[in-house]
């Protein structure tokens, strides 16, 4: 396992990095940030991503089932005197807000949805709607399946966490690797579950379709921009020849950037 996977003030600064440095550019192609903005996180852990929107003068919202992450959030937002209110919540039964003021100009949904089972990815995705206000967007990040550490090996114990592609091995030769190579019960649990939840690009597009969302743009990077602060790699965007290859962009792409909209009736 990574040191920055226990040192969550470390994880923490990194994040805040990774999102200045290109989620806020990217998503203020299609809005502006400032005072007026309401930021919603899901899943939101320990607040990285969401103190640069705070630092805007946005109004950050954060979400997310474990309570530990979210007391750490906060802690870490006073230390900083930045203002966000944090809770914990599961997000499919989360209450739609009622009220137009009460929801938000931008969803952040960063490593999370390759997180949510395959069997209410849909609702999961569709819920989405009911919180954000007319011209909201969503910003979605993930990494695609089959790119070589997609399954978050890298989380587990032991030789195995620094092997690529073996989250592509049937389930039972997985389980069996992984506790040969030293990973925890808990791991393994963990890293099964993930397998189970994988998400690829097409299957995300047709989620997204199938949701009501339109694509305004889809970023797929070879090199992931969080590589930058965990490896000192230079962020780098996947070929454009590759990007429309069905399947096989699913192996080189380290991270897919998506902008939604609520796609308008005909």
């Amino acid at each position: 396992m990574q040191q920055r996977h226990q040192d969550r003030f470390q994880y923490f600064k990194e994040l805040c990095n990774t999102s200045r440095d290109y989620y806020v550019a990217y998503v203020s192609r299609y809005l502006r940030l400032n005072a007026d903005t309401r930021v919603l996180e899901i899943g939101c852990g320990e607040g990285g991503n969401l103190l640069p929107f705070a630092s805007l003068g946005c109004e950050v919202t954060g979400m997310d089932i474990d309570r530990g992450r979210i007391e750490q959030a906060k802690h870490f937002f006073k230390e900083r005197g930045q203002h966000g209110l944090f809770f914990v919540q599961d997000f499919t039964s989360c209450p739609v807000p009622q009220a137009e003021d009460e929801r938000y100009n931008l969803v952040l949904i960063h490593d999370v949805i390759e997180h949510i089972p395959s069997s209410v990815k849909l609702d999961f995705i569709s819920h989405i709607r009911g919180f954000l206000r007319s011209g909201g967007i969503v910003f979605f990040g993930f990494p695609a399946w089959q790119n070589p550490f997609g399954g978050h090996q890298q989380i587990s114990d032991g030789f195995t966490s620094k092997l690529p592609f073996i989250h592509l091995l049937p389930s039972s030769l997985y389980r069996r690797l992984l506790r040969f190579g030293g990973a925890t019960d808990g791991q393994i649990a963990e890293l099964l579950y993930i397998k189970e939840a994988q998400v690829t690009i097409e299957c995300f597009e047709r989620l997204a379709h199938t949701a009501g969302y339109s694509i305004l743009d889809r970023t797929l990077w070879f090199i992931n921009p969080h590589y930058k602060q965990k490896f000192n790699l230079k962020p780098r965007r996947l070929f454009s020849v590759f990007c429309h290859l069905p399947f096989v962009r699913n192996f080189l792409t380290t991270s897919a950037f998506y902008i939604l909209s609520i796609r308008e009736k005909a």
